[in-house]
């Protein structure tokens, strides 16, 4: 690990102004879960950190009528387990469950959370293998290499790594947003345009400014947030990445119709995938074995498969055919 210089700023304001003027290639340290498993591996070598893990306005979780709010620095663990988030949103308490492992759940935030970087083996192993995002314009040794866990969808000739995250794809399926504070004030992002695809630029992972900070992450308060699921497949049952996963929330009518239908993909693309299409397929319609199925099949429509990950769109298809029938079954209760 680099030497590298470490401040602890107690506000808010006190880091966006410590992030305006610091030097490039300085990072937040939340958690520190990810960030300092890189700065080891030398991948990561920031001049300078800012821990924001004291600032209390950013460890708040609060859930009212209309909206869940979580503050950024809240972990992992304590959102998961909160009354709240368990009864109103279980497909997102499920997420952050089987999310990790327990001592890394204790200690990393939901925010810290949403910007991890990739797991691809060949961005993590070294400098002998090229990777464009670790090293811009080195070329992609998972194009054409051993690709069993890269993405299916949102892939480019430049990279082809998965976002990991299990957190992400139950908040996109939602209508999630972030509020993000810089140097010029406040904004918001919805989640679903936080992460961005690789194209040909893979080291561009979202759209955030070096200077903006996350504070809070805001969650609709919907009746399919109620009736939700998040289904994980992975090699074993512990502690792993998904080989698919699926957030589902649906609600169904009094005839057996569905009336909303929400539908995110994890484990098998470049960024948190919301499945448009396939919940198209099912809105109106009796949710049977049959209809998930076929929302399964849209939802894969446009996987692409590599050399050695091809098993995973009919495991993918099957995946979110089953989160469908939980939640069904969470929403007629």
């Amino acid at each position: 690990m680099r030497p590298f210089t470490y401040a602890a700023p107690d506000t808010v304001a006190a880091t966006v102004s410590a992030l305006h003027i610091a030097q490039p290639g300085t990072r937040i340290l939340a958690g520190g879960t990810t960030l300092y498993d890189l700065m080891k591996l030398d991948i990561e070598t920031p001049p300078a950190v800012l821990d924001v893990h004291r600032i209390a306005e950013l460890r708040t979780i609060e859930a009212g009528p209309r909206e869940l709010v979580l503050g950024a620095g809240a972990r992992m663990a304590d959102v998961a387990d909160h009354p709240a988030v368990k009864a109103a949103y279980p497909g997102l308490s499920e997420s952050l469950w089987r999310a990790a492992s327990q001592q890394l759940r204790i200690m990393a935030t939901v925010g810290g959370n949403l910007l991890q970087r990739t797991r691809c083996p060949y961005f993590r192993n070294g400098p002998e293998f090229p990777c464009n995002k670790r090293r811009p314009g080195s070329g992609c040794a998972a194009v054409g290499g051993h690709d069993r866990t890269h993405a299916l969808l949102g892939g480019s000739d430049a990279c082809i790594a998965t976002y990991a995250g299990d957190f992400a794809v139950m908040l996109i399926a939602f209508d999630a947003v972030v509020d993000v504070v810089g140097p010029d004030g406040e904004r918001t992002v919805p989640l679903a345009g936080l992460h961005v695809e690789p194209g040909d630029d893979p080291a561009r992972e979202h759209v955030l400014a070096p200077d903006e900070l996350i504070v809070r992450i805001r969650v609709p308060a919907t009746p399919a947030a109620r009736g939700s699921t998040y289904l994980k497949i992975r090699d074993r049952e512990s502690y792993a990445f998904a080989l698919a996963a699926a957030g589902v929330g649906v609600t169904v009518e009094a005839d057996g119709a569905v009336g909303d239908c929400r539908i995110g993909l994890g484990g098998v693309a470049t960024r948190p995938w919301r499945a448009m299409e396939a919940e198209r397929t099912l809105i109106g319609r009796p949710l049977t074995p049959q209809s998930a199925r076929r929302a399964g099949e849209a939802a894969f429509a446009g996987a692409r498969a590599g050399a050695e990950n091809g098993f995973r769109i009919e495991l993918g298809v099957r995946t979110v055919a089953d989160a469908l029938r939980i939640a069904g079954e969470r929403a007629i209760r």
